[in-house]
């Protein structure tokens, strides 16, 4: 798969990769909850759930204990994704795009024929993503969504000044949402679109190998 057309869609995840772990419970104003999108929970046991799946994938793989070890921060990671594909979906709405079972249908098609079969397509995005099998359609629409959100902004996604400009439409999004994210996991940089840095006194620093989410 063309390494540019899927850039932006898994941006938000290869930038929180770098932050420490951390624990994964709710704050007071949210109990049980990893953040709150636009009146809406994202829940710490759904975060967990996604965690789960990459790892059961992760560790089905000949690979697992370097895949696991290099995405030691997943939770965070899936929390962002999470939160971005929202986003994301509000930036669409508001410009009047959408997009059809169809488009997503054809997209993975394309895809799996680039990759050369629908398994490869999977291990791929696994390997260089962290992104589940359950979870490529999802990010495959997210993909459409951003091309076709593009499209309508007229912007060239493949220049600096194309992608600077469906990035300042994200932030709009992103800024008329209130997002409140439980501080364990950051605050969200609406300028970046993605969660930004964690401060005490919520950072620990990981005890284990693998994390226990």
């Amino acid at each position: 798969m063309h390494r540019r057309r899927t850039a932006l869609a898994v941006t938000a995840a290869a930038v929180v990769l770098a932050t420490p772990l951390l624990t994964a419970c709710g704050n007071d104003a949210h109990p049980g909850a990893a953040a709150v999108v636009d009146g809406d929970r994202i829940t710490v046991s759904q975060v967990q759930d996604q965690v789960r799946d990459v790892r059961t994938a992760q560790n089905e793989t000949e690979d697992a204990e370097q895949l696991v070890a290099g995405t030691g921060r997943l939770s965070r990671a899936t929390l962002n994704n999470m939160i971005f594909e929202k986003v994301l979906a509000r930036a669409a709405k508001d410009a009047g795009v959408g997009v059809s079972r169809a488009d997503i249908q054809q997209t993975r098609e394309t895809a799996e024929r680039a990759a050369g079969g629908a398994d490869r397509l999977e291990q791929m995005w696994l390997q260089q993503y962290a992104i589940g099998p359950g979870r490529l359609d999802a990010t495959l629409r997210n993909q459409v969504l951003m091309e076709k959100l593009s499209q309508k902004l007229g912007v060239d996604r493949s220049s600096p000044q194309g992608q600077q400009q469906l990035i300042e439409a994200l932030k709009t999004a992103s800024e008329d949402m209130g997002i409140d994210v439980n501080p364990r996991f950051g605050s969200w940089d609406a300028e970046k679109v993605a969660l930004g840095e964690i401060k005490e006194p919520w950072l620990r620093e990981q005890k284990a190998a693998e994390e226990p989410a």
